[in-house]
């Protein structure tokens, strides 16, 4: 399977990578979010999917850019700003 180079195939993938780990750990991101541990306690599966999402990108294109971790916050921690948090 060819790399993706180009940006906006990179930010979709990002953003898929991200929708399915808040899917599948929607309890334990409110959690996390409650206290304060979110990338303690999702450690695991943000490293799993910032490996997937290194796997299928350019390397020039992942070196230069930060759409993995831009699409976590925005798809996971900016989709549940509604949660009650110490941190906003």
């Amino acid at each position: 399977m060819a790399s993706i180079t180009a940006p906006e195939k990179a930010v979709r993938l990002a953003r898929a990578i991200a929708s399915d780990i808040s899917l599948y750990n929607e309890g334990r991101i409110e959690e996390a979010i409650v206290g304060d541990t979110f990338f303690e306690d999702l450690s695991e599966e943000l490293e799993e999917g910032r490996k997937l999402y290194k796997s299928r990108v350019d390397a020039a294109l992942y070196e230069a850019t930060n759409y993995y971790e831009r699409a976590v916050v925005d798809v996971i921690l900016c989709a549940n700003g509604h949660i009650k948090s110490i941190i906003w």
